[in-house]
């Protein structure tokens, strides 16, 4: 199971950090991302970090804004996210998938950003 927190209302130009708890497995042993959903749009790429720990990536979108790290300790991956505009709004959702069969979501948080 996975658990996001931290969505809320922010401002343009604020700052948001979201978290992600994983229970019930190892998360770093799994390739982990966080994604978004805007109305109306298709889910979205925002970050990744894989289980091998190789370099992390970024949606072309959110590079130099967003930063995405662990902790292995607590089992979670957080996403820090700078300067907001309002079209980083959206449900954000945290991933963990290793291979063809173990592809966990969770629920989501909500990020809205507006003035």
């Amino acid at each position: 199971q996975l658990v996001e927190s931290g969505g809320e209302p922010v401002q343009p130009g604020g700052s948001l950090r979201l978290s992600c708890t994983a229970y019930g497995f190892i998360f770093r042993r799994y390739d982990r991302k966080w994604y978004r959903q805007a109305p109306g749009k298709e889910r979205e790429l925002v970050a990744s970090i894989p289980w091998a720990g190789g370099s992390t990536k970024y949606g072309d979108s959110v590079k130099g804004r967003f930063t995405i790290s662990e902790d292995n300790d607590k089992n979670m991956i957080f996403l820090q996210m700078e300067n907001l505009k309002a079209d980083d709004a959206g449900v954000y959702y945290c991933n963990a998938k290793l291979g063809y069969f173990e592809d966990y979501w969770g629920n989501g948080t909500l990020v809205t950003v507006s003035s």
